[in-house]
């Protein structure tokens, strides 16, 4: 399994940017895709998480409202849609998947299996 990030960048606050994550080598829809990021000193963090299979999605509440989840069944990808961003979404965004059957909370990175390699994404005030 290879997860492939990308569309990060340098933008205003207040701008949108929109991410991807390319997968490939996913056997079946059978996952739950997640979106966590890290900002220089600070732990990873939950962004959100989307269920392949039938799209339901889930979101930290510091980018309830502003982020969006969605993924295309076509092309293998999931998408990170971030409005209104604001300076301190500034980090690295990762992509990760981890198969359905896995329990416990999106939150815990630790139960993702496959990671992709990170985009960065700044937001100037």
């Amino acid at each position: 399994v290879q997860l492939q990030a990308s569309g990060g960048g340098l933008v205003q606050a207040g701008a949108s940017l929109r991410l991807s994550c390319a997968a490939s080598g996913l056997t079946s829809d059978s996952y739950t895709m997640g979106w966590f990021r890290q900002a220089p000193g600070k732990e990873r963090e939950y962004v959100g998480a989307i269920i392949w299979s039938n799209a339901n999605t889930f979101y930290a509440d510091s980018v309830k409202g502003r982020f969006t989840i969605s993924r295309d069944n076509s092309k293998n990808t999931v998408y990170l849609q971030m409005n209104s961003l604001k300076p301190e979404d500034t980090a690295v965004y990762y992509c990760a998947a981890r198969p359905l059957l896995i329990r416990g909370s999106f939150l815990n990175s630790g139960l993702y299996n496959y990671w992709g390699q990170g985009t960065q994404v700044t937001v100037s005030s």
